[in-house]
């Protein structure tokens, strides 16, 4: 991670044979293959995406990635914050677009990398946020298909009153059960149909969010033990786990990197 000037962006150098298991980031992601290839899944199925090729990741969007052959592969990244997006989207829509959404998890386009790899070295300067923000804007109205949704659209009610009871409070234990009760349906409706409807298990999808809350405390500066305690994982340890699993690196480095 190197740092960014910009509130709501975080920037990412990636060189690794590490294969990432199915996960979620809470912000809109962008990026270039530097070298190598890599396999994943994504909310559009599965994909393979090569050196030069620009890739992309929406918020919740189910994924993973390993490399193709024994050399791994390098990206950089760059990692949007809602909020962020949101404003863009209403700058570039005249106020009329208040949500957008990346459409193609691989794109291969030279002049849209180029574009990304200017934007990438002006986020990680010390000076230039203007331009910075003017390349942001063009690299979003060239990339972002405007759209207006729900955070519930296409998913069953039953599904997203079970969803929101994780979203509403991740640190929390809840049980099947619990969840199977609150959408109105039996235990293995509710398994069947939550992962038909996120692309994950109950379970996965609350360690999921538990680790978005995570990142965020972790950011904030608060101590790893708090941490995990505050997202409700059973210890340090767990939570170190899973954020390996899911980002490729430790919590510890994660914390240096945010400082």
């Amino acid at each position: 991670m190197l740092r960014c000037r910009m509130p709501g962006v975080e920037a990412v150098v990636a060189a690794t044979r590490h294969s990432f298991a199915r996960h979620t980031h809470d912000q809109y992601g962008i990026g270039v293959i530097a070298h190598g290839a890599q396999t994943s899944a994504s909310g559009r199925g599965p994909v393979e995406a090569g050196a030069g090729d620009v890739i992309t990741v929406n918020p919740g969007e189910v994924h993973d990635g390993a490399p193709i052959g024994d050399a791994g592969r390098a990206w950089r990244m760059l990692y949007l914050a809602p909020t962020l997006v949101a404003d863009l989207c209403r700058d570039v829509s005249d106020g009329r677009i208040v949500h957008g959404e990346f459409s193609n998890p691989v794109l291969t386009d030279a002049r849209l990398a180029d574009r990304f790899h200017r934007l990438f070295a002006l986020m990680i300067r010390n000076d230039g946020d203007g331009f910075a923000e003017e390349e942001l804007l063009r690299l979003v109205s060239a990339t972002l298909g405007a759209c207006i949704t729900t955070g519930n659209a296409g998913i069953p009610q039953a599904i997203a009153r079970a969803r929101s009871r994780i979203d509403d409070d991740p640190a929390s234990s809840v049980t099947l059960s619990d969840l199977a009760q609150e959408a109105g349906l039996s235990r293995f409706q509710l398994l069947r149909g939550f992962a038909k409807a996120t692309g994950l298990t109950p379970h996965a999808y609350l360690v999921q969010r538990r680790l978005h809350l995570a990142r965020r405390l972790i950011g904030d500066g608060i101590s790893l033990v708090e941490a995990a305690i505050m997202s409700g994982f059973a210890d340090q340890s767990h939570m170190t786990r899973a954020f390996r699993r899911s980002y490729g690196l430790s919590p510890g480095a994660y914390a240096e990197a945010a400082r």
